[in-house]
């Protein structure tokens, strides 16, 4: 069996007497689709924070590929193969939608103009490179955000939430832009709220509660655990594996 893409083991990170991740260890296999959920404030996107260097551990490790990144600069994990969306869209409201993916394909030394309008096809923007940012709808300014991911060519992407506050409708087109990413061969780790889509992405989940990992497994036998249920819903008496969150 080969080694997992990425591998933490014991990452951890205080504020204060606040721990917000403890302990926390799993693998993401490349190719694979893998689900971090948990109730809000569980330390999911501090957990996404602290693997792409946007914040640094107090404890743990982090490997991918075999190459130790725990501590490492944001930059540098970008360019060893690790991408992030984030929890509030983050574009450059000031440049074009083609001007924001080569800011990302400049990190990435990737064709600025060629290569831009390939990703812009590809996320479902093709035909707007030359309109500013700032005029896209959110559903737009996240695919961009996704577009800027991808043109660092990673081997990995971390999605935060990147399917919150879409329609019916965008959810249906989200989802199967997230599926194609398996099929280009990224392996993507993605805290998310929306579990019809984490049943439907998923090979694996694991589930957070105060900073602390309470479950590991098959997308469909987690969100069945009752220990699961109750860290979202309070309840161990409700249905298991139907919450709405």
């Amino acid at each position: 069996m080969s080694a997992p893409l990425l591998q933490v083991r014991g990452l951890g990170r205080s504020f204060g007497g606040l721990r917000a991740v403890d302990a926390l260890s799993f693998d993401v296999a490349a190719g694979q689709i893998v689900g971090l959920i948990g109730p809000n404030g569980s330390g999911k996107t501090t957990a996404l924070n602290l693997i792409s260097g946007a914040l640094q551990p107090d404890r743990g490790s982090v490997r991918f590929e075999g190459r130790e990144l725990a501590g490492a600069a944001p930059h540098r994990i970008a360019r060893a193969g690790i991408a992030r969306t984030f929890q509030l869209v983050r574009v450059f409201q000031r440049m074009t939608v083609r001007e924001n993916v080569q800011a990302g394909l400049m990190v990435g030394h990737g064709d600025h103009r060629g290569d831009a309008t390939v990703l812009l096809e590809r996320v479902g923007l093709g035909g707007r490179a030359d309109q500013g940012a700032a005029q896209l709808t959110y559903i737009d300014q996240k695919r961009l955000e996704l577009a800027r991911a991808l043109a660092l060519q990673p081997r990995l992407l971390l999605l935060d939430e990147w399917l919150a506050g879409l329609n019916p409708s965008e959810l249906v087109e989200g989802v199967a832009l997230i599926r194609s990413l398996r099929g280009a061969g990224i392996a993507v780790l993605m805290v998310e709220h929306v579990m019809d889509a984490i049943r439907s992405l998923c090979d694996h989940c694991v589930v957070m509660n105060s900073g602390a990992k309470i479950a590991e497994g098959a997308a469909a036998a987690v969100l069945a655990d009752r220990l699961v249920v109750q860290a979202y819903l309070g309840d161990d008496d409700d249905e298991p594996g139907r919450a709405d969150v």
